[in-house]
């Protein structure tokens, strides 16, 4: 039974570091009921949480649950002895103080940015604590600590995220300043260059040389004509020369 409890606490644990972030040492918020029922069942927080949550704790209160287990008296003065052991985080009650479950809430405001886990015993704090996203639960139940498993509102945010139909605005930001960063953004009236693809050979280098024709070939015979012609005229006159000579001598 013991190693069931770990293993789903574990499985709830991997879904908040997951989705919402949370890491070691991981800071618990304890009001009065929580402190009282752990009394009651003698469990010894500090010494048990760690190893069922399977990570350090950093346990804490606030002024306004200590005020409130300081006015209702003796019957509360072992849960307040508990709760004194712990940090004491600052809250916005400090000169009017509030109820313990509604310095809380309090707390756990705005996305609960600080990763806070609750333990309460507090059935009507309890429900308030689901209908936000990303608030772990905890509470005691047969002498022994129980992870709650994640409540449908965090379901529902993680798969709105997932579905990209929401982001949050600081990751929004960290995303365009990343673009920025890597050079990813798009200059205005910047043009695309087009990738030049690697093509065959050149279509005119493959056409087959065409044959000489007749044509070309009639300027080589005219040329050898006026050779031959050149010729004679010269033959001739070297004749007439030798003639001359030849009479001369006569």
């Amino acid at each position: 039974m013991k190693i069931t409890r770990q293993k789903h606490a574990k499985k709830n644990i991997g879904f908040y570091k997951h989705n919402f972030h949370f890491r070691e040492p991981f800071q618990v918020l304890l009001d009065g009921t929580f402190c009282h029922a752990a009394l009651r069942n003698k469990i010894q927080i500090r010494e048990q949480l760690p190893g069922y949550l399977d990570g350090a704790t950093q346990l804490c209160t606030t002024r306004c649950v200590l005020k409130e287990l300081e006015s209702l008296g003796k019957a509360l003065y072992g849960a307040k002895l508990i709760a004194q052991r712990f940090q004491v985080r600052s809250c916005s009650h400090l000169k009017n103080p509030v109820s313990g479950s509604a310095c809380l809430l309090s707390m756990i405001e705005d996305g609960n940015p600080h990763h806070f886990f609750v333990a309460t015993q507090d059935q009507d704090l309890a429900n308030k604590v689901k209908k936000k996203a990303g608030v772990p639960l905890l509470f005691i139940i047969q002498n022994t600590m129980v992870l709650d498993k994640p409540s449908p509102k965090s379901l529902a945010f993680v798969q709105m995220l997932q579905t990209n139909q929401l982001v949050p605005e600081h990751q929004k930001q960290s995303i365009v300043q990343l673009k920025e960063k890597e050079g990813l953004t798009k200059q205005v009236g910047e043009k695309r260059r087009k990738r030049k693809r690697a093509g065959g050979p050149n279509p005119l280098s493959c056409l087959k040389k065409k044959k000489k024709t007749q044509e070309s070939k009639e300027p080589s015979a005219e040329k050898k004509k006026r050779k031959r012609k050149r010729n004679r005229v010269k033959t001739e006159a070297v004749l007439s020369v030798d003639k001359k000579e030849e009479q001369i001598c006569l």
